[in-house]
């Protein structure tokens, strides 16, 4: 008999039941597999006991808030985590970003949306073997007094070690290997986040630079690295 292919698994912690059941019956519609947990002790329970490709994670739950949950698990593993929150505040995109979340999407929002965004973050995830080398052959990318190694994952600035999260780490790598070249917010999503077509909220790439900005420069407000190219995106020289 054929090998049966493995259904992708999503953990999805919402306190909301009648949101979770419409994510639940979306998600087994696309063919997922999926797991509920309805307040942040037993999503972080399962999230560190089961076999997740994916976590959807709210941030206002009882019992343990999703900044806490995001946080523990990502000490402990790199599955993708996409927060979903009725929350817009800025700090809030900051904070989910910074502790490790993968991407951020604030409700309402479209099914085929997150649906496809659930798709590009576990294919990039499963995909990751081997970081890509320089064009010039070189396990290092240097602009300036910035070295990239792009097999120990690390960043240094005039030799001090600077500590970025998995996306902050994607994008200046992306960015380094294209030096000069202005990439708008859609064409980041897709050549970083890796969506195939733009899904309304570029806030990601947003603040994910704004992020990557304030530990790269000395000087946030006057950079020497990663530069904005007013109405058109973001480069690097």
């Amino acid at each position: 008999m054929p090998e049966t292919t493995q259904k992708k698994k999503v953990l999805v912690v919402e306190d909301e039941k009648n949101i979770a059941m419409t994510l639940a019956y979306n998600l087994m519609k696309a063919g997922y597999a999926y797991d509920l947990a309805f307040d942040g002790e037993d999503g972080l329970k399962k999230a560190l006991t089961g076999t997740f490709d994916l976590i959807l994670l709210d941030l206002m739950l009882p019992k343990m808030d999703g900044f806490e949950v995001c946080r523990r698990v990502r000490e402990k593993l790199a599955t993708p985590i996409i927060i979903a929150t009725a929350r817009v505040e800025e700090v809030d995109k900051i904070m989910g970003l910074d502790i490790g979340a993968d991407d951020y999407v604030t409700k309402p929002f479209s099914m085929n949306e997150l649906l496809a965004r659930i798709k590009a973050n576990i294919r990039r995830s499963s995909n990751e073997v081997v970081p890509a080398a320089s064009e010039s052959g070189e396990a290092t990318l240097t602009v300036r007094g910035l070295v990239i190694d792009t097999v120990k994952y690390q960043v240094t600035r005039d030799g001090t070690p600077i500590e970025l999260t998995k996306k902050e780490y994607e994008l200046l790598t992306f960015m380094a290997k294209n030096l000069g070249t202005v990439y708008s917010r859609e064409q980041l999503l897709s050549e970083v986040w890796g969506y195939d077509g733009f899904f309304g909220d570029t806030s990601s790439v947003d603040v994910t630079v704004s992020r990557l900005r304030a530990k790269l420069e000395a000087d946030a407000g006057k950079p020497e690295y990663l530069f904005t190219k007013r109405g058109m995106g973001y480069y690097i020289k």
